[in-house]
């Protein structure tokens, strides 16, 4: 059995255009034909998908606690585990860059997004539900950790200080493949901090995170 049958298997999808695939495993650092549009398709199919699977899952749920939920599963950390899980590692077309988390996360988010591009929102959601369904089945909806946003909020909510203030200061690449600089400030601290990510939610997340560790907190 070849690498992209098995990965197909373990996916739950096979491709009727192969070249999808093998653009969804290529890294930039391979050529200018690569993941990287992919890869912005499948951020965003990626957290429809994961929550719509949550709000049937979970129909007493307020909004926020789908959110929480939703952020917990679907971040650099997770997509790069589940990437490891497919076998992502051995099939990648890779340079002379080496693999990192965030490599095999963002070929994740590619691989949904040439399943889209296949078979459309169905399949994908389906190839979604696949990689996911252990994570689904350990949720447990009451224990599910606060994202860095939010604990930073209450924690400064706490000590009586000025909530956060967040400006986007920059921004990278075209339309389709546009990352983001965000600051975060805590004018009462007189501290800012710095995040980047491919969409302003994930920069915001970040330059929260990074405050949350300057803070101590």
């Amino acid at each position: 059995m070849s690498r992209a049958t098995a990965l197909e298997k373990r996916l739950g999808h096979r491709f009727g255009d192969a070249a999808l695939l093998e653009q969804a495993l290529t890294h930039r650092s391979h050529g200018p034909l690569n993941n990287e549009r992919l890869e912005f398709l499948g951020d965003g199919l990626l957290g429809c998908a994961v929550a719509e699977v949550l709000y049937a899952r979970f129909p007493e749920l307020p909004e926020g606690k789908l959110t929480q939920l939703r952020a917990s599963l679907v971040r650099k950390e997770t997509l790069a585990a589940i990437g490891q899980q497919l076998g992502l590692a051995e099939s990648l077309r890779m340079g002379s860059a080496s693999i990192t988390e965030s490599i095999l996360a963002d070929a994740v988010e590619a691989l949904f997004g040439a399943v889209f591009l296949d078979a459309g929102y169905a399949a994908a959601k389906a190839a979604v539900g696949t990689a996911f369904e252990p994570l689904f089945a350990r949720l447990d909806p009451f224990a599910v950790a606060k994202d860095a946003k939010t604990q930073l909020q209450e924690m400064l909510q706490a000590r009586h200080d000025s909530l956060p203030e967040y400006r986007v200061v920059a921004t990278h690449g075209e339309a389709h493949n546009r990352s983001f600089d965000v600051e975060c400030s805590v004018p009462a601290l007189r501290l800012t901090t710095l995040g980047s990510g491919r969409s302003r939610q994930r920069a915001e997340q970040q330059a929260a995170k990074a405050m949350l560790e300057k803070i101590g907190a």
